[in-house]
């Protein structure tokens, strides 16, 4: 017994050390790698623009980096969108424990459906539930699409092979954009 939780603790922080490793990146090149992967999703799947269009804001993670045997975790940092204006950048996190084993990056898009899901969002109030599902994103994918409880996810898949691939348990945090003064 005290064998296995040694492993399981040598795991655990092998894959926190992992994800740290992981640069954090800097607001323009954070601002161009979006940029990239929306243009990626939509090329992906025309249709998806349309659902992006119609939605009360999302935000876009350009590349998440996950891993894990046994024990794993995923981050990510992404910007936040209101329409077409972005209001904030956001970091991603998960953590699990189970059958698992490998590593991926993926871009991930998140559309809120309404103004109260987009602010439950912001306000901190927004955790990836087991019962969301992404869609992997390929021609097509977005009309069969749903919201489930305001949101939609979909996701791009980059580099890499894991053999799970849920995105229960993620949590956010947001930081909203600072805004320069107006001068008035």
């Amino acid at each position: 017994m005290k064998m296995k939780f040694h492993n399981l603790a040598w795991a655990a922080s092998s894959v926190i050390a992992l994800l740290c490793a992981f640069p954090v990146q800097a607001d323009d090149q954070l601002r161009m790698d979006s940029k990239q992967a929306m243009s990626d999703f939509v090329s992906a799947d025309p249709g998806l623009q349309k659902f992006v269009d119609s939605s009360a804001g999302h935000a876009i993670f350009p590349s998440v980096g996950k891993g894990g045997f046994i024990v794993g975790g995923a981050r990510g940092k992404g910007l936040v969108f209101e329409k077409n204006n972005i209001i904030g950048q956001a970091t991603m996190t998960q953590a699990s424990v189970g059958a698992q084993v490998g590593g991926q990056t993926f871009a991930q898009l998140i559309l809120f459906e309404t103004p109260a899901a987009l602010n439950d969002f912001k306000s901190g109030k927004f955790e990836m539930s087991a019962e969301v599902s992404a869609v992997v994103v390929k021609s097509g994918a977005s009309s069969a699409a749903n919201y489930k409880n305001g949101v939609a996810v979909f996701t791009l898949p980059k580099t890499g092979a894991m053999l799970q691939a849920s995105v229960g348990g993620q949590k956010f945090k947001f930081e909203p954009e600072n805004l320069a003064p107006t001068g008035r």
